[in-house]
């Protein structure tokens, strides 16, 4: 039970909102992906979030290989949990998107819990100037992206990963996401201790006001009370404060380049090892504990990194 109270930290530690040409720090080839993650691992996360890139000019890859160098490598040097994305890109389809978590049978893999509007496009204007690959400047002017994950899509995934054995970061961008979550609970497709990750301040989703988290907390506690964990991802510059919220409230963490590229205003993070560290900060500041690998799996009840296929 002592395990229970403590904090794990997960790093995102690429992703498939960034592009490359906005951060030299942001991870693309898979050695660089494999050091990133093991740089946070050391630095405090339990959980390691993965998604792929091409190595020629960093777009998403949501191949089963593009994954595998980086997984065994990972799996080599650290005792991380992994956890495999199904989110992919909010461009790709959902056979895509399954595809490593389905062929790798990762510990976790990322669940998006609902279809929404997906807006990058308020990147452009920021970064337009410094845009090396055409491919950049399409994805993020997109303003027509519908990330689709329909109740057909989540259960598809639900049912074709449970098989493997593998439980599931619920990433929840509002709080219709709650009650979709609770509709595959009630029918007994998923079963606690649930990890919901309450996404916040991407556009499309609910925004990163303190009571934009109050109101997702409130929501979760009564509609799952004592059989779910509680973690947030604050997306760009909402990322530190929003993680000393849930901190403060006995929640969980996500941080990493995928969400926000910064340490500071104004300040790009030199790696995800360093956003690992300022949450570490901010989580022994608060006299809690960072939860090891094998404390995350305890607490979040998986099965194991000797039972993975990778």
């Amino acid at each position: 039970m002592a395990s229970t109270r403590k904090t794990i930290i997960t790093c995102a530690v690429t992703g498939a909102i960034h592009t490359p040409s906005m951060s030299p720090h942001l991870p693309v080839t898979a050695d660089q992906i494999a050091d990133a993650a093991i740089g946070a691992a050391e630095a405090g996360a339990a959980i390691i979030h993965l998604h792929a890139r091409d190595p020629k000019d960093g777009r998403p890859d949501q191949t089963p290989e593009a994954f595998k160098p980086f997984l065994q490598v990972i799996k080599q040097r650290s005792d991380c949990v992994v956890n495999i994305t199904t989110g992919g890109a909010p461009t790709m389809t959902i056979e895509q998107r399954i595809r490593p978590a389905a062929t790798w049978k990762p510990e976790v893999a990322s669940l998006n819990m609902g279809t929404m509007n997906f807006g990058l496009f308020p990147m452009l204007g920021r970064f337009d100037a410094q845009l090396q690959h055409q491919w950049e400047r399409d994805y993020l002017g997109n303003k027509d992206i519908v990330f689709r994950n329909t109740f057909g899509d989540v259960e598809h995934i639900l049912t074709t990963l449970r098989a493997n054995g593998t439980r599931f970061e619920f990433e929840c961008y509002d709080s219709s996401h709650l009650y979709n979550l609770k509709h595959f609970f009630d029918a007994g497709l998923v079963k606690g201790p649930l990890f919901i990750q309450t996404v916040f301040g991407l556009m499309g989703g609910i925004g990163a006001h303190p009571e934009d988290v109050m109101h997702m907390r409130r929501t979760a506690d009564r509609l799952f009370g004592d059989q779910y964990r509680w973690s947030v991802l604050g997306a760009g510059k909402n990322q530190m404060p929003i993680a000393a919220m849930s901190a403060a409230m006995g929640g969980h963490v996500r941080v990493g380049l995928e969400d926000s590229l910064w340490a500071g205003p104004g300040k790009l993070a030199e790696s995800n090892a360093q956003q690992v560290r300022l949450a570490r900060q901010i989580i022994e500041g608060l006299g809690l504990e960072v939860a090891s690998p094998d404390e995350a799996r305890e607490i979040l009840s998986l099965k194991g990194a000797d039972k993975v296929a990778f």
